[in-house]
């Protein structure tokens, strides 16, 4: 990315767009599906660049993912915030925000899981590992907020209905995938949870 003639470099500014346009393409081929030289002319920057900023292609890998999954994990959580505090309205907000997702052309399935598949390597590991343990808190949370007997183990069956429905929707049908879910998380929830 060019810098205009009489413009200041700006490091932080210049390593934000990296990562989008990084973000973008990765998520687009795969990790393995573009190497260096199809990112930086992808992202129209020069190797050294990429180099000075994230080290290696490793290093800008981890950095769009961690990056993606801090935008993915306060996105669920502001949508769950902003259906007010009912835990039924929370837990169906998340499903709708999925919905969104899996509606958009662009969905490939979760970047994260892809990267952990094809990268079974220690730091994308544990950057999956951590993503999906916040997903875990916001559907713990939720299980707490409703009076769940046992938060944690419902949080964590609320997490697999997430998860597998975004497998569903990448790779079989997206047509009801996040609608489907979204009913068996609600009647587990109120499976789990005292009556009043």
């Amino acid at each position: 990315m060019p810098v205009a003639k009489g413009s200041t470099i700006d490091p932080a500014r210049t390593r934000a767009a990296i990562l989008g346009a990084a973000t973008e393409l990765l998520y687009e081929h795969g990790l393995d599906g573009i190497g260096v030289a199809g990112l930086c002319s992808g992202i129209g920057i020069s190797k050294e660049t990429l180099y000075r900023h994230f080290g290696t292609k490793d290093g800008l890998v981890e950095a769009v993912l961690r990056e993606r999954s801090d935008r993915v994990a306060h996105r669920l959580a502001s949508c769950a915030q902003a259906a007010g505090d009912d835990p039924r309205a929370r837990l169906a907000a998340v499903f709708d925000a999925l919905r969104q997702w899996y509606d958009d052309p662009v969905f490939r399935g979760c970047a994260l899981l892809n990267a952990a598949a094809q990268h079974h390597t220690d730091p994308v590991r544990a950057i999956t590992a951590r993503h999906l343990d916040r997903y875990l808190e916001l559907l713990t949370g939720i299980a707490e907020r409703a009076g769940a007997a046992d938060p944690r183990l419902l949080g964590r069956q609320l997490l697999m209905l997430v998860e597998g429905a975004t497998v569903v929707a990448a790779h079989h049908d997206s047509t009801d995938a996040a609608d489907q879910a979204r009913q068996a998380a609600l009647t587990l929830l109120s499976a789990a949870t005292p009556h009043t």
